[in-house]
């Protein structure tokens, strides 16, 4: 079991309203393509108020309709915000992948993962990050 941090490092308010505002296309790390997991509904969710997601997933080939990549790095239009659904140790590759594609803006890690490290690198490589937080509870809270 991991080890679970305290998030030191975050966005704020202001910042996630305005995140949720300027995101249009939304990469889901680990959705799931059972309609069951946090993943699936928060992805069904976010489509549904007008984002475009990219399912990223080892298996399938389309999921919520949408094609499945296998990796950030294959989605071949523009990425706003990365949504992870992972565990807290991968998201320091996903901070990693997301500044190689240049077109990220944002890395959002799920309510429960937390890694202030690949946080503070995200935030000094010019990314904005957000963890601990759920994409689809934010959105309800500010719309």
């Amino acid at each position: 079991m991991e080890e679970c941090e305290f998030p030191t490092v975050n966005s704020n308010d202001t910042e996630i309203k305005k995140i949720l505002e300027e995101t249009k296309t939304i990469a889901i790390i680990g959705l799931s393509p059972n309609p069951e997991k946090d993943s699936h509904r928060v992805a069904k969710y976010l489509q549904s108020v007008g984002y475009k997601i990219f399912p990223v997933y080892p298996k399938e080939t389309e999921i919520l309709g949408e094609k499945v990549y296998r990796s950030l790095k294959e989605i071949p239009e523009k990425v706003d915000l990365v949504d992870v659904f992972r565990k807290a140790s991968v998201v320091m590759s996903v901070v990693e992948a997301s500044l190689d594609r240049g077109d990220v803006k944002t890395v959002w890690a799920q309510k429960g993962i937390v890694n202030n490290e690949a946080g503070e690198k995200a935030k000094d490589s010019g990314l904005q990050f957000v963890q601990n937080f759920c994409t689809m509870v934010e959105h309800k809270r500010y719309f």
